[in-house]
């Protein structure tokens, strides 16, 4: 890999690829000065230990997945949202996986805010989510579900975990067809329990 200048964003940028390379768990700053041929004192002129490495590497990922996943579903709406939606999370989750990985991390909100893009990614899927009707708690339910699925199928994916002759990219489009069919005709909350939806609830801000 080339060599960048040693600020904090090359630092960062190099980090992800890094992360790309020997997974998100394997970067530290060590491993990083290693891989600039420098001293890790180097680096902690622009790093303030390993927590702060990581946190900058999780800010990174979800930034660039927000980034794809708003491009993908720009002018889109239902099915056609899903379908955009679904194959950005599955092409960043394959083709940067250390950054993937770093979107699952949870962010100290004692070393940063919430950063604006993991809202926006949130406020993106419950949008998309609305175009099918859904309100809450609906809504929220039916985030877990397709997080829990596009996480599952990726991660399984990535360490061929797919074993069987099926193309896997063939079972991906009917994984993704089965969810809009079942968004289509989601149960809605309270029709098995005996009560009612609130309607008209905004998304929370939190890790669904």
């Amino acid at each position: 890999m080339a060599r960048v200048r040693l600020t904090v964003d090359g630092l960062t940028e190099a980090a992800g690829v890094l992360a790309d390379q020997v997974g998100f768990e394997n970067v530290t700053v060590a491993a990083l000065a290693r891989h600039f041929g420098v001293k890790d004192a180097s680096l902690y002129a622009h790093l303030r230990n390993a927590a702060d490495l990581r946190t900058r590497i999780a800010l990174l990922a979800v930034d660039e997945f927000a980034g794809r996943v708003a491009a993908a579903v720009a002018g889109r709406a239902g099915r056609d949202a899903l379908v955009a939606f679904a194959d950005a999370y599955r092409t960043f989750a394959l083709e940067r996986p250390g950054l993937y990985a770093a979107t699952q991390a949870r962010i100290d909100p004692a070393i940063t805010s919430t950063p604006p893009s993991y809202l926006r990614t949130i406020e993106m899927t419950y949008g998309m989510l609305r175009a099918y009707g859904l309100t809450e708690p609906d809504l929220t339910d039916a985030v877990r579900l397709l997080r829990s699925t596009f996480h599952g199928f990726c991660t399984l994916e990535a360490n061929g975990g797919f074993a069987a002759e099926r193309d896997v990219p063939a079972s991906w489009e009917r994984t993704v067809e089965a969810l809009h069919v079942l968004l289509e005709h989601w149960p809605r909350a309270g029709t098995a329990a005996g009560t009612s939806a609130p309607t008209g609830a905004a998304p929370p801000h939190r890790v669904t």
